[in-house]
């Protein structure tokens, strides 16, 4: 089986604009140049997985069939503007649950691999090629931690952790997921 050059995207903050913790639909706005973005990626044959933290869930805020409306409406966002994500997870833990069920320690949570390791038994990556786009430090740390290029963006919490953190562990800082898009065909196209 073909390994694919894979991109894994945060949601929020970097995908949609950032709304805290979205309880309602109206509140899911895609960013203007998301679906482009992520349909250049398509039609460059690289993967496009999204790797999300929703404590959310785990806080009691929403359920986990909330979650799943809120993605169903992203892919029928980014489809009617060409574009589709190749794979989805997401975390809904939280250790300040009340409910055992998402309490519990997980290594879904990023900056853990638990995601990008779901991915890596699931899907035909390419782990020579994989990159982490996304507006915190913990998405950083992802990359980090699986041996990914990490990309910032300065959308979302972006421009406020990196004004506040130090040490953030991105390869490559940019304005927003579009320029991250191209600095990843970039750096496709060195190999």
């Amino acid at each position: 089986m073909e390994r694919l050059p894979t991109v894994f995207i945060d949601r929020d903050g970097t995908i949609n604009i950032e709304s805290g913790y979205i309880n309602h639909p109206v509140n899911f706005r895609l960013y203007p140049f998301a679906a482009q973005a992520i349909r250049i990626l398509n039609e460059h044959g690289i993967q496009v997985v999204v790797v999300t933290n929703q404590a959310g869930v785990g806080r009691g805020y929403f359920d986990e069939n909330h979650v799943n409306m809120l993605h169903t409406l992203m892919k029928e966002k980014l489809k009617s503007q060409g574009a589709h994500i190749d794979a989805l997870y997401y975390c809904p833990h939280h250790s300040s649950s009340k409910d055992p069920k998402y309490s519990a320690e997980c290594d879904c949570r990023k900056p853990s691999p638990g995601m990008v390791n779901k991915a890596l038994a699931e899907l035909p990556v390419d782990r020579e090629r994989m990159f982490v786009i996304g507006d915190r430090k913990g998405d950083m740390k992802l990359a980090e931690n699986t041996g990914a290029c990490g990309i910032m963006v300065r959308t979302g919490y972006g421009e406020g952790e990196l004004i506040k953190e130090k040490n953030i562990p991105a390869e490559v800082i940019t304005d927003n997921l579009l320029t991250a898009v191209y600095e990843v065909l970039s750096r496709i196209e060195q190999d």
